[in-house]
């Protein structure tokens, strides 16, 4: 079976269509999420994703109004609870068990509703890119889009407020503002790449390829390009082995291949002494406040 037969499929280029925004928007914030050391939210939000998800199931609801309802409003949520705008651990972890027994209590009211409603759980979990309908993957991409414009526009301030924070305050950067306005589009990224790959295997999509830039770059914007593009050229090689292989979910096919080129990484990069993020840039790339 060829890979260019692929495109002869509405499915296949609607999946292409959404995709290609969707890991864009993951890559690039993916990107501050690993460098602000906010890993963990992108965890926890794809949890709220499974549940608002399926509470706007439950409810009788549009499925993506619960998404970004329900990540959005979080994400604001543990970012005000967060010193100036940032997440904390600990009050994520404060309610984070409380929103899987949510999300499964949604589960169980919309199962058991008939037979056809039992898979709803599962496409939340791992996302059903291959059924987007041409009109949900055109609201994908748009949405997807507008992430990524606000990631750029936002990109130096943010940058400079995630590699010296206080700096940055005291230069009049309004660091709560942006760090709110940031955990926001998180959210946002959430619950439209929850789409695609499903809850259970968000974090991947928003990690693997950040990781992976870091790795390969100490340059900041550099870094931030090769995100989106290892992001989307995963994406492009997760469905073209799906749909290569049938019995290969698409998710699966898509995580595989980040994680792959992750570890890749730590085969053909050697750890580079002396340049870490710092906010003088005397050791590393990242430019200091007075060049940022």
């Amino acid at each position: 079976m060829s890979v260019f037969t692929a495109f002869d499929h509405p499915y296949f280029t609607h999946a292409l269509l959404a995709g290609t925004g969707i890991a864009a928007a993951a890559g690039l914030v993916g990107y501050f999420l690993v460098l602000r050391a906010q890993v963990f939210t992108g965890d926890a939000l794809g949890h709220v994703a499974f549940t608002g998800g399926l509470a706007a199931l439950a409810l009788g609801y549009d499925l993506r109004l619960g998404l970004f309802a329900a990540t959005v409003v979080f994400a604001v949520l543990i970012g005000a609870l967060g010193k100036r705008g940032r997440s904390d651990d600990v009050a994520i972890g404060s309610v984070f068990a409380w929103i899987l027994g949510l999300g499964a209590f949604f589960l169980t009211l919309y199962s058991t509703r008939g037979a056809a409603h039992g898979t709803a759980g599962v496409s939340v979990l791992f996302g059903s890119i291959f059924g987007l309908s041409a009109g949900q993957a055109g609201v994908a991409a748009l949405v997807a889009a507008g992430i990524c414009a606000l990631v750029a526009l936002l990109a130096r301030p943010l940058l400079f407020a995630s590699v010296d924070e206080a700096v940055a305050a005291a230069r009049g950067v309004p660091v709560r503002a942006l760090g709110l306005a940031f955990l926001v589009l998180v959210g946002a990224c959430a619950a439209q790449a929850t789409q695609a790959v499903g809850s259970l295997l968000l974090l991947g999509l928003l990690a693997a390829p950040a990781g992976a830039a870091h790795r390969l770059t100490a340059r900041p914007y550099h870094a931030l390009a090769l995100s989106a593009g290892l992001a989307v050229a995963e994406m492009w090689a997760g469905l073209g082995l799906s749909y290569a292989a049938p019995r290969l979910p698409p998710s699966f096919a898509i995580l595989a291949t980040a994680t792959a080129v992750y570890l890749a990484t730590f085969l053909t990069v050697r750890p580079r002494r002396g340049r870490t993020v710092t906010s003088q840039g005397s050791r590393g790339n990242v430019p200091g406040p007075s060049r940022l």
